[in-house]
């Protein structure tokens, strides 16, 4: 496996073959990957998103997996994880941490002290709620039914600097 951060116009057609083989992700969803993608393309480091992807060496466009995250405007220090998503061939093999351990570094050495997580209160994210609580992110607010009725929207945080 190989760690990279910089964005590649072949990794829009990678991260949607991506999110599309978890069957996880709504196709609207889908689109929302993909768009942060293109504004890395077009608008760089301005854009507010950073990624780290962990291509399969022995395939050439083969995308493991991937993490994309950034600073929060006007709050200094703080971070969001926009989007982690690894292959089903990959996950439960350790993957989804070491990408999302990559993400808190990279943050770390931007300046992050905190990271937070949204993610859905529906029972097919209960998994994932449980990966996050696993590494460490305890949840921060619950805001009902923002995603849709009975879709609450579940925010994570983690201090991922230790305080001086």
């Amino acid at each position: 496996m190989r760690w990279r951060d910089r964005v590649d116009e072949s990794d829009r057609q990678s991260v949607r073959r991506l999110v599309v083989s978890t069957c996880f992700f709504s196709p609207e969803e889908q689109d929302i990957a993909v768009e942060l993608v293109d504004e890395a393309l077009s608008a760089g480091k301005s854009s507010g998103y950073d990624f780290v992807f962990a291509d399969n060496e022995q395939v050439p466009g083969d995308l493991l997996g991937y993490a994309c995250f950034g600073p929060i405007p006007a709050r200094p220090c703080s971070f969001d994880l926009y989007w982690i998503a690894v292959s089903p061939s990959r996950q439960r093999h350790g993957l989804g941490k070491q990408l999302l351990e990559e993400a808190e570094q990279r943050a770390l050495q931007q300046g992050a002290a905190d990271m937070f997580i949204d993610t859905s209160g529906r029972d097919q994210y209960r998994p994932t709620r449980a990966f996050y609580e696993r590494m460490g992110y305890r949840p921060h607010e619950v805001v009902p039914d923002f995603y849709a009725s009975g879709d609450d929207k579940v925010v994570y945080r983690k201090q991922i600097a230790v305080a001086t």
